[in-house]
């Protein structure tokens, strides 16, 4: 568990989209995308979930915590969101603070 976590993003970090990113539903798309200056991203069911929680209020384990109360079927999400989170920084779609 602790190999994603180890990969950059802190339990206690707190997301936010970064400057000039939209995070929205798009009924044209059927789905969330993020929308920035150059272009879009069309987001994947479970990218749209975890980006839905992102608030730049919440740390990183509320967001964990949220989604794994709503989707109790799929277990421990901890792996999962971290590795994506590590991802969406990586894109410079959010930063952590």
């Amino acid at each position: 568990m602790a190999g994603s976590a180890a990969v950059g993003v802190a339990a206690g970090s707190v997301p936010r989209f970064r400057r000039g990113f939209r995070f929205q539903w798009e009924p044209v798309q059927n789905g969330y995308v993020l929308l920035y200056p150059e272009g879009m991203v069309k987001l994947n069911e479970s990218a749209g979930a975890i980006l839905r929680e992102v608030d730049g209020q919440r740390s990183v384990q509320d967001i964990i915590s949220a989604l794994e109360q709503a989707f109790p079927e799929a277990g421990s999400l901890a792996d999962d969101v971290n590795e994506f989170l590590q991802h969406a920084r990586e894109q410079h779609w959010i930063e952590l603070s």
